[in-house]
């Protein structure tokens, strides 16, 4: 049976020219407002002819290769580590200047004064902790699920 501009169009149909559209924009053919005009078009879309508009513009592409669904985003490991390490050491740095400042108080005034630096570096450290080890849990389980 030919396929005329009139007949109805299916979801499956719709799923198939939104992922030529989304290869097309991989590729660099339409930019994010075009995708997303057209991506808005092609669900709406309710006859092949309609679909037909939407790439008529565009080189063909074989949708028998492309899913006819979009594959699922895998989920990655959140936290960098290297901005991790500066976190860390940026707390370091303001934890030793807040100490250095209260032993000279210290020293100065000849009593010890309440160890007010523990502020300082009691919840920022256990906030840092606690991201530190969620980034190692991550790497862990993405370790398990590659090998």
């Amino acid at each position: 049976m030919a396929f005329s501009p009139e007949m109805r169009a299916s979801d499956a149909d719709r799923e198939k020219v939104a992922a030529a559209l989304r290869e097309h924009m991989v590729e660099g053919r339409l930019n994010a407002d075009e995708f997303g005009e057209r991506l808005e078009a092609a669900y709406a879309a309710k006859t092949f002819g309609e679909l037909q508009v939407l790439t008529r513009d565009l080189p063909d592409i074989d949708l028998k290769n492309l899913p006819a669904r979009p594959e699922p985003v895998k989920p990655q490991a959140k936290g960098n580590p290297k901005k991790l390490r500066e976190a860390w050491g940026v707390w370091a740095t303001a934890v030793g200047i807040n100490w250095f400042i209260w032993l000279m108080i210290t020293v100065t005034s000849g009593d010890a004064p309440y160890p007010w630096p523990l502020w300082v570096m009691g919840p920022w450290g256990i906030v840092l902790l606690i991201a530190t080890l969620n980034q190692s849990q991550n790497g862990d389980k993405k370790r398990e699920l590659g090998s």
